[in-house]
């Protein structure tokens, strides 16, 4: 399947999944009445708005460059982030609120075990769906299933942490326990969006490659610049799954423009063979521009 029609695939499909998780949540509040479990079910709802924004961000990413959006429409994936992020922060206002009521009266729960039972087949559930998402969304590049996958990651984790919190006040009797936990599990749940947003936010400001991709472009360039004298001003950004590279590249003042055009076909398809999504922009210079001293026979970087 291509790769465009899986992620938007996986996207809808999320919306239906957090749908079901959050109504299984209901249920295990619902038969429960515990304030940890209304806090993770909370959340679930913020699960469902956020799989929604990034089905429809990652359908405008995929769209075409237009004469508005002459690069394309990559970082539509980030404002779905940024979003989310915003949301779980939401919610786990939402939650301690709650949870700050319950403190002063704490109750005792009804049918806990059920609850427990339902909320450890939301949570499987979860994890099943936020490891397929991280992973699709790392393989694709795409921020938005990315950052859907670690939310829900994030939900699972959250659900464990109730899950043990309970059971202990089960064993123990301990009622209060049960709204203190709910607060810890909104600390979380908000450094985990605070998380988001600051990923998301760098991604908007253009963020450059890391070090590991960077290494990985220089050595293409280098291995297909035969016929060239330098290459310097090296520039990349990050835009969703879209990598944007410009450098410069110096020639013989001799050469030929046709000359010259092969070398950077040469570059570019080899630059496009190993980089999804890639955009390439290659300033051709005449020799006395080169930056290195003459007769440097090393890579060709300055």
């Amino acid at each position: 399947m291509p790769a465009k029609k899986q992620i938007q695939r996986l996207a809808f499909y999320s919306i239906f999944v957090a749908l079901g998780v959050m109504g299984l949540k209901f249920v295990a509040w619902w038969v429960t009445g515990s304030v940890a479990l209304y806090s993770d079910a909370l959340e679930s709802i913020v699960n469902v708005i956020a799989a929604s924004a990034a089905f429809w961000a990652i359908r405008v990413s995929h769209k075409p460059a237009d004469a508005d959006h002459p690069h394309g429409h990559h970082k539509a994936e980030y404002f779905s982030a940024v979003l989310e992020g915003v949301l779980i922060v939401l919610a786990a206002l939402l939650i301690i609120a709650e949870a700050w009521s319950a403190l002063r009266s704490p109750r005792l729960f009804e049918e806990p075990l059920l609850g427990l039972g339902i909320n450890m087949l939301a949570g499987a559930v979860n994890a099943a769906w936020a490891f397929m998402l991280i992973r699709a969304g790392r393989a694709e590049r795409s921020p938005a299933l990315t950052a859907d996958g670690r939310h829900i990651m994030t939900d699972v984790v959250t659900s464990i942490g109730v899950l043990v919190g309970l059971l202990a006040v089960l064993a123990t009797g301990w009622t209060i326990l049960d709204p203190l936990l709910a607060i810890l599990v909104a600390l979380n749940i908000l450094w985990q969006g605070w998380k988001v947003i600051g990923q998301s936010v760098q991604g908007l400001m253009d963020v450059a490659a890391d070090a590991e991709d960077t290494q990985k472009i220089r050595d293409i360039i280098s291995t297909n610049s035969k016929g060239a004298l330098e290459v310097h001003d090296l520039k990349t950004r990050i835009a969703g799954r879209a990598t944007f590279i410009e450098f410069h590249l110096v020639v013989d003042s001799g050469m030929t423009v046709g000359e010259s055009h092969t070398i950077c076909d040469r570059i570019e398809a080899a630059l496009k063979a190993e980089i999804p999504s890639v955009r390439v922009i290659i300033h051709v210079e005449p020799d006395d521009e080169a930056k290195l001293p003459p007769g440097t026979t090393a890579v060709p970087f300055a």
